[in-house]
């Protein structure tokens, strides 16, 4: 399947685009943590992206334009309501309690069937790749939703580096598992089977919107969203956004998934946003936008493949997206 490059496709207006000089302030602000300090410690304000109210998205499978009056997510909301069991299961736990987790050294192990297995320094990271700023939808299985700009790089340049086989199908992704620091794997309500895995396949890794991240609305990720290394898979729903990622593995079938083995009959492994294919307790087809309350519930129609369908459907065609869900 050939892949055009990013700079390819259809592009936020250029009178939203970030003014080079506080883009080159970021970058500069970043390098010089990442010399000082080794890595960038997260939390740390890089620069705050200015607000978009108008947000051109990328175009539907048929080509119709989604363009909406959309709204950042407030940082606040996007911080402190996250999934991130292995600090709790409640949403405030992980803003709570993911201040324990030692983010300082980090390493990420990249093997499997690639010619160059090796590993990666956080500081590695934030020197050797060029880092954007992406404002993507973010749609959660549980039915609510966000827009977060993202500061990362494509996952595909990562992969590269690594020189994956011609054999390699998959790409299996795990994320940090230390019980002294996180107390949702030490509970005896925990029913996850540690550490956390997920998993792509190959065309989906190396789709442009495929994103290593590293940082959101100008600032390194705290904890609680994954820090200092997470995936983000605009498509997809936020279980398959991996967190605190410690090892990438290219494999030649499809890996086990940590929901899809605890419950395969609701969390399948594909995870693509369908408002057509309902939750086995609950419809796809609206979302609620963060923030949100029980007065003002924000309620979005939701889009298939989250609004990114023009530039992913291609990748499913011809496959049955209510049995490969």
């Amino acid at each position: 399947m050939s892949k055009k490059p990013w700079q390819d496709y259809p592009q936020i207006a250029s009178s939203e685009i970030t003014p080079e000089s506080v883009w080159l302030n970021r970058r500069n602000l970043m390098k010089a943590a990442t010399a000082s300090a080794g890595l960038v410690m997260a939390g740390e304000t890089l620069a705050q992206p200015k607000q978009l109210k108008e947000l051109s998205f990328l175009p539907a499978v048929d080509g119709t334009p989604f363009k909406a009056t959309e709204e950042l997510t407030p940082y606040e909301a996007a911080t402190t309501y996250n999934n991130f069991y292995e600090f709790g299961t409640n949403k405030s736990d992980p803003a709570r309690y993911a201040g324990s987790m030692t983010t300082d050294p980090w390493e990420i192990k990249v093997g499997g069937l690639v010619n160059k297995p090796g590993k990666l320094n956080l500081e590695d990271i934030m020197s050797d790749f060029d880092l954007e700023e992406r404002i993507y939808r973010f749609r959660c299985v549980e039915a609510w939703s966000m827009v977060v700009p993202w500061i990362g790089f494509p996952l595909s340049k990562l992969l590269e580096r690594f020189d994956p086989k011609s054999e390699g199908k998959f790409v299996e992704f795990k994320t940090l598992y230390r019980r002294s620091e996180m107390r949702g794997t030490r509970s005896f309500t925990s029913i996850i089977d540690w550490p956390y895995r997920e998993g792509l396949r190959m065309d989906e890794a190396m789709n442009p919107l495929t994103l290593m991240t590293v940082g959101l609305y100008g600032k390194t990720l705290p904890n609680q969203s994954g820090a200092p290394l997470r995936l983000v898979v605009p498509w997809k729903y936020g279980f398959k956004n991996i967190k605190s990622i410690v090892e990438i593995n290219v494999t030649d079938r499809q890996p086990k998934t940590s929901w899809q083995d605890l419950a395969p009959q609701e969390y399948g492994f594909y995870a693509n946003v369908n408002p057509k294919v309902s939750h086995p307790r609950w419809s796809q087809a609206y979302e609620r936008r963060l923030p949100s309350s029980l007065f003002n519930p924000s309620r979005v129609k939701t889009q298939m493949f989250n609004g990114y369908g023009g530039q992913v459907a291609s990748m499913y065609k011809g496959m049955d997206l209510a049995r490969f869900y």
